[in-house]
């Protein structure tokens, strides 16, 4: 008769978990984020108490912000280490389901462990249930399910004995990769099982390589064979496929320029002679040049979402392979799809086209859009003597500027507004992952929270917070956590007195500027005087001379140092960029709304059906 261990259901759970390790004997989990309440505080709280030697609890100061930053953690470890999550029943519970939502998008992994209702329904109803006339099984968290990659309601421990192995499974998979919720009631959290002590021996979890197959990549080299002006679009499965070695050597054998999503910036160094920089909505003037002409686009690990392909309108006459490890995105916009891990998919389609490279005038082409755009990136980085108030790209020109290893050291992170455009074309790394975007879901107060799991991951990088003063107001809390837990951040805070990038849009659509800036009414707040309140150090500049000397005390500071900076947000990049699809209304009184809808429909022929 086997051995068998008698503990709560939590226990088991934490103790699973403490357990698994990665190949080089690091811990699978880097620990789990609680903020506790009634729904977990006696169960989940008292397990992970009693196993914090082995398995770290990190207190935070908002539900949604302390996934961001796991989800940051996950991202940051090319998705080979990650994090728990768990929250109370009710709003502590739904305070999850924007990040469980993010977290999908992006295709990261996060345990979600929110507390539920008493499955007995002793006590009914609870503080915080939902109750349903039509259904009593129901509570928030059937919300997650449709934001989960694998949702299990734990009633009774045993189904531990299942319910994590098939969590770490979808944790772990190269494409069904994604957030996981174990939903636990109460009640069940505190109920006891003589578990098999096997279920608790340390092993080691892999993740798993899809090799290609054998006629796809045959099919996939018949394309590429006959092409002349080829372009690989690099996503993110480059970067957590650990493929940048692969794409650069493939690149350089056959001569195809690459350019980046956001996802895959950083894929392969900014100043390689092949790079183009970003390409889409938000891309070089390089990059989205030669996606016109391109006649073969070779697609790596990307989802192809309407940033990337302009709507559906950039490359739209080219021929497309799309090597993903994902069937669902291998699959898009009618390619010839080739469902592999991206480091095995280059190394075997590699051999299958011999000494084939594109042809001479496209990659002397090539090399000559990625030089001029990376002369224009200097120019505009490089401005020190600015008249009137700074825009985006010179902030960032002073923010790498301040470190001669900025290139190499430095993370930036950054989700939303203006900035992910800007810090797309401009941002200059040589360091898979020296670019942290959150461009999936777009998410307004990720950044923060986003930095302090960055930092985590990687304490030994300078992790740089990039952030608008709308997504600052949304969200800052992890302020307060970084300097508790003594992960020190670089906050640069631009401050536009508004939704400034959306206000461009909205005018550009034909409309007035309504409801999106600011009112002179409205109070000037001191974000410096506001994040010293949460612990940080901190101070207002007032010009790139400024910043950029700020930047150097920042640098040399022992904990968060945050600076504002107050910004132009009428001026942009205008190198670059594509047509993106944002409906404008068939019908209204407005002139401008109505020529908006002309550009509009004419704008809408090119795009690929």
């Amino acid at each position: 008769m086997s051995a068998t261990i008698r503990l709560t259901m939590a226990q088991a759970l934490v103790r699973y978990l403490a357990a698994l390790r990665v190949e080089g004997g690091e811990p699978l989990f880097g620990g789990a984020f609680a903020i506790f309440g009634h729904g977990n505080v006696a169960g989940l709280g008292e397990a992970l108490y009693q196993y914090r030697d082995s398995f770290s609890t990190y207190r935070a100061h908002n539900e949604q912000a302390m996934a961001h930053s796991a989800i940051a953690y996950a991202k940051a470890h090319m998705r080979r280490r990650m994090m728990a999550v768990t929250s109370s029943i009710g709003p502590g519970a739904t305070n999850l389901l924007t990040a469980a939502a993010l977290a999908h998008v992006n295709r990261l992994p996060v345990l979600l462990l929110p507390g539920d209702v008493f499955v007995s329904r002793a006590p009914d109803p609870v503080l915080q249930q939902l109750e349903d006339a039509s259904d009593g099984s129901v509570s928030v968290n059937d919300a997650f399910k449709p934001l989960s990659r694998y949702f299990d309601r734990i009633v009774y421990p045993e189904q531990l004995l299942t319910a994590l192995p098939r969590a770490i499974a979808a944790l772990t998979d190269p494409a069904a990769c994604g957030p996981v919720t174990l939903s636990l009631p109460q009640d069940v959290q505190t109920m006891a099982y003589d578990y098999p002590a096997d279920f608790f021996e340390p092993r080691i979890v892999r993740f798993r390589a899809v090799p290609p197959v054998e006629q796809e990549l045959e099919e996939a080299a018949a394309l590429l064979n006959n092409a002349k002006q080829p372009l690989i679009v690099a996503g993110g499965g480059v970067l957590y496929g650990k493929a940048s070695a692969a794409l650069q050597a493939f690149a350089e054998r056959h001569g195809i320029p690459v350019a980046e999503t956001q996802a895959g910036k950083s894929a392969l160094p900014w100043n390689h002679p092949l790079q183009l920089g970003a390409i889409g909505v938000t891309g070089s003037p390089a990059a989205n040049a030669l996606a016109a002409e391109a006649d073969v686009v070779l697609a790596i690990g990307t989802r192809l979402q309407d940033f990337t392909t302009g709507s559906n309108s950039l490359f739209a006459q080219a021929q497309l392979v799309s090597l993903n490890v994902n069937a669902f995105d291998a699959l898009k916009r009618r390619g010839l799809g080739l469902q592999a891990d991206a480091t095995l998919g280059l190394q075997g389609l590699s051999p299958l086209l011999g000494n084939w490279n594109s042809a001479g005038h496209w990659l002397d082409r090539a090399q000559q859009a990625g030089n001029a755009w990376c002369a224009t990136v200097a120019s505009i980085t490089g401005r020190r003597d600015v008249a009137g108030l700074p825009y985006d790209g010179e902030v960032i020109g002073a923010v790498q500027r301040s470190s001669k290893d900025s290139t190499t050291r430095d993370i930036v992170v950054c989700a939303a507004g203006t900035l992910p455009a800007e810090l797309h074309k401009l941002w200059r790394t040589e360091t898979p992952g020296g670019y942290h975007m959150e461009y999936g879901y777009s998410c307004m107060g990720y950044e923060i929270a986003g930095g302090l799991g960055v930092k985590m991951a990687k304490p030994a990088s300078e992790v740089i917070v990039m952030v608008g003063d709308g997504s600052y107001l949304m969200m800052n809390s992890e302020i307060a956590t970084s300097v508790m837990l003594g992960k020190k951040l670089i906050i640069v805070v631009l401050d536009n007195r508004g939704y400034g990038c959306i206000n461009r849009l909205q005018q550009a659509c034909g409309n007035a500027s309504f409801n999106n800036m600011l009112p002179d009414s409205a109070p000037v707040i001191d974000f410096a005087l506001h994040a010293q309140s949460l612990g940080a150090l901190s101070e207002h500049v007032g010009n790139i001379s400024e910043l950029e000397q700020a930047m150097l005390r920042a640098r040399a500071a022992p904990r968060t140092y945050l600076i504002c900076i107050d910004t132009d947000d009428t001026r942009t990049t205008e190198e670059g960029g594509c047509w993106w699809e944002v409906a404008v209304p068939e019908v209204s009184t407005q002139a401008g709304v109505q020529a908006a809808r002309i550009r509009y429909e004419l704008d809408r022929q090119g795009q690929q059906k």
